[in-house]
């Protein structure tokens, strides 16, 4: 098994009367980049803050290699943090943010030289040393402060958010970057976001925080493919969840009855209770539909609500027996399917797994 480079244990938080992270462990390898992916509110920034030890926990406790440094100072961690707002002195050049943190600690200044021009080299600013920070771009002032977080090596590199402030394309740019130069470096990347986009594209593991819980932690296709809760399932993603009651009765697959009377199929693999309340997750580009005649049989009774289009993909909206609604998605700019015409929706049950349905 590989070593375990940071491990969190049990640890709990509260500002005021409000319960903030609540009893979380995981084990983080070295080499590994890993994910925290939540909406705003949900803890992710708070535990990145008692990592970098710049919040303590109620209880609970830190351990870096094995050491406890749940009650140290910040400087006393071997852990650098990246802000999305990049946090570079503005009156100090390039070269000297890279180096600020080797002149504390009285580095030779030609150590601080090497390092700073091999900072520059790995982050592709090469010739930069003299800028100031006004200077450059967003992205390159995003990569200066990467550069400078590296300078003193740390053996665990936090990033709080650190693209959210880039325009699309770029930010989709310094994804492949900083995947390119954490598979590079070997250093461990602890990476915080609220983009789903970012936590599949980067990430040996995600973990989904929810109310300051793991609701799961899983490689992009653990989460993505096999989604453990509904919340899950749509948060990464978007799934559609189908909710009823398994149905008895023989067959080559297990059933359940929804809501509005239909019937679906459920995964081949389960074992399922007749009569239990089951919750299905079915992705929307799984999602299936054909136009309702009068030998249609079989499928989810639905009625095209509305298309739209965006980002290469056309979402189609379906308005269900029970009132809910369903999602597809396809690529291309339209298809011969407009809103009020009756459908059938269906999926292949392998694909769509049984999902924990807590609210």
């Amino acid at each position: 098994m590989p070593d375990h480079i940071l491990q969190l244990q049990e640890i709990t938080k509260s500002f005021g009367g409000t319960q903030v992270l609540r009893g979380i462990s995981i084990d983080i390898c070295q080499g590994e980049f890993i994910t925290f992916l939540g909406s705003s509110g949900c803890g992710k920034t708070t535990t990145l803050r008692i990592i970098a030890g710049l919040e303590e926990p109620d209880s609970g406790r830190v351990l870096l290699e094995g050491r406890d440094v749940t009650a140290l100072a910040p400087n006393k961690r071997d852990v650098n943090t990246v802000f999305q707002n990049y946090a570079l002195f503005p009156h100090m050049t390039v070269g000297q943010n890279i180096a600020y943190s080797l002149r504390l600690r009285k580095a030779p200044k030609e150590e601080q030289r090497k390092t700073v021009e091999e900072m520059l080299d790995l982050v592709q600013l090469s010739g930069y040393e003299k800028r100031m920070p006004s200077e450059l771009s967003g992205g390159q002032r995003q990569r200066v402060a990467i550069a400078r977080a590296l300078a003193s090596r740390p053996r665990v590199l936090l990033l709080d958010e650190p693209l959210g402030a880039l325009d699309l394309q770029l930010r989709r740019q310094m994804q492949v970057e900083l995947g390119r130069l954490q598979k590079k470096l070997g250093v461990t990347f602890l990476y915080i976001t609220h983009d789903q986009e970012e936590a599949l594209n980067m990430s040996d593991r995600i973990v989904v925080m929810r109310e300051g819980r793991f609701e799961q932690i899983g490689t992009p296709s653990e989460v993505y493919d096999h989604p453990r809760t509904a919340f899950v399932a749509r948060f990464v993603g978007s799934a559609n969840i189908f909710r009823g009651r398994v149905a008895g009765g023989g067959g080559p697959l297990p059933r359940a009855e929804l809501t509005g009377g239909d019937f679906v199929f459920l995964p081949g693999n389960g074992v399922f209770a007749p009569g239990s309340s089951v919750a299905v997750a079915v992705r929307s580009e799984q999602l299936q539909f054909h136009r309702r005649d009068g030998k249609s049989e079989g499928g989810i009774r639905a009625v095209v609500r509305e298309k739209t289009f965006a980002g290469g993909m056309l979402r189609i909206a379906f308005a269900l027996e029970d009132g809910e609604e369903a999602v597809a998605s396809r690529h291309g700019i339209d298809l011969d399917l407009r809103p009020g015409e009756q459908v059938l929706l269906s999926w292949d049950p392998a694909l769509a797994p049984v999902v924990e349905d807590a609210p």
